[in-house]
């Protein structure tokens, strides 16, 4: 099953209000939020709303699991590490992070995980074009298949 992450880009100003409320909807409430999603219609048809103001792409379970590590968050703000893991769903790290590509698991699955992952903005900047066109003219914004995990690990 493939997993879709989505990279709030854009900030606050002149959001269409369907559109604001899509972003709501997903938790991507602040600039360079992102929340993991599974490729399903629903999804799909969100992403469309809020295109001009997210990138997304397909993620790779390495990334996955350095997002996990290094902004993978426990509610006060705690970080989540092979321990806590440990005691609340049984598995290891490495064995969690495969199930949940293979759809086996969740987030949800964790107790007290936040599913939002906050992010930096990223090392050496964006593209070329900056975060107002396309990605594929060259910007920021729209689907970038695998470039995606590129762009999370300048951002972690």
């Amino acid at each position: 099953m493939n997993r879709f992450i989505v990279i709030r880009i854009r900030g606050e100003n002149n959001i269409k209000p369907k559109a604001k409320k899509t972003l709501e909807v997903m938790k991507l409430k602040t600039k360079f939020s992102c929340v993991i999603v599974k490729d399903t219609p629903e999804s799909v048809g969100m992403i469309n709303i809020i295109k001009d103001l997210v990138t997304w792409g397909e993620l790779n379970s390495e990334t996955f699991r350095s997002l996990l590590e290094k902004r993978g968050r426990l509610y006060k703000n705690k970080l989540v590490d092979e321990v806590y893991l440990k005691s609340k769903i049984h598995l290891s790290m490495d064995q969690f992070v495969t199930e949940f590509m293979e759809g086996k698991k969740e987030l949800n699955d964790v107790e007290g995980l936040k599913k939002v992952f906050r992010l930096s903005p990223p090392r050496k900047g964006f593209e070329r074009k900056g975060i107002k066109q396309p990605y594929s003219m060259g910007g920021s914004l729209g689907y970038r298949k695998d470039a995606i995990n590129e762009l999370l690990v300048r951002m972690l």
